[in-house]
């Protein structure tokens, strides 16, 4: 009996669960750098990652390649792949590319978000208020990439919303360098700044919303920039 052309296809598809388990592969690996238990230069094997995380090393490669994508792994001839170390001209690429797609997604969440999404917006910039000088690197750089996260998936832009994905985590590791935490009044403006953008997007003002976007970022920038600098003479940037 001849196989339909579902049954051939499922002979060449990838197993969903399999796909489910890189993501979680990765998921934990990211998590690792983030926290800096491994450091810029450090080997990623395989054989040995599987082991640690009870796998087979298959999905480890998947993840490896995923953490690839997002500039947080990468491979070396004859070593394999290594933790990243982030440097100056990565700021640079990273940032500019934000400053391209942050005012298109900022336009069509204008066009197409909803009072749901306006609320959970409001609900970001809300934590913000709760934060002070005890508040954490990594959870004012969460707080802060969380408001941007709703702003993409509002955007309704799906392209756009794939190419955010691989590319906060890196935006996640230059905002560590940030040191506007330790300012009594960080969160005043965190609070400004997002409040802006929200009201933008609320009265659909296209033209208006593509300018605060560009503000925002020129902003950003030149805060992670200062504090870039700082760490190593600017040579580069890890997650911890």
């Amino acid at each position: 009996m001849a196989r339909t052309r579902q049954e051939e296809a499922s002979f060449v598809l990838v197993p969903a669960a399999t796909k489910a388990l890189a993501d979680t592969v990765a998921e934990r690996l990211r998590d690792t750098i983030f926290s800096g238990q491994l450091a810029p230069g450090d080997r990623l094997r395989e054989e040995q990652l599987a082991g640690a995380l009870d796998v087979s090393r298959g999905p480890v490669r998947d993840a490896l390649s995923q953490l690839e994508r997002e500039g947080l792994v990468v491979r070396r001839r004859n070593r394999g792949a290594v933790v990243a170390s982030l440097s100056r001209a990565d700021l640079e690429e990273v940032f500019s590319l934000r400053l391209a797609i942050e005012p298109v997604v900022c336009t069509w969440a204008a066009r197409h978000s909803d009072e749901d999404d306006w609320a959970e917006m409001q609900e970001r910039i809300d934590a913000f208020a709760q934060l002070d000088t005890s508040t954490t690197l990594h959870e004012a750089a969460e707080t802060d990439l969380q408001f941007h996260d709703v702003v993409y998936r509002a955007s309704g832009h799906r392209r756009v919303l794939r190419l955010w994905h691989d590319l906060r985590p890196q935006v996640y590791i230059f905002m560590l360098a940030r040191t506007y935490v330790q300012d009594a009044d960080f969160a005043e403006i965190m609070v400004l700044s997002h409040a802006m953008l929200l009201a933008a997007i609320q009265n659909r003002d296209e033209r208006l919303v593509r300018r605060v976007a560009v503000e925002h970022v020129e902003t950003s920038y030149g805060r992670v920039l200062a504090g870039f600098e700082d760490l190593d003479g600017g040579a580069g940037v890890d997650a911890a």
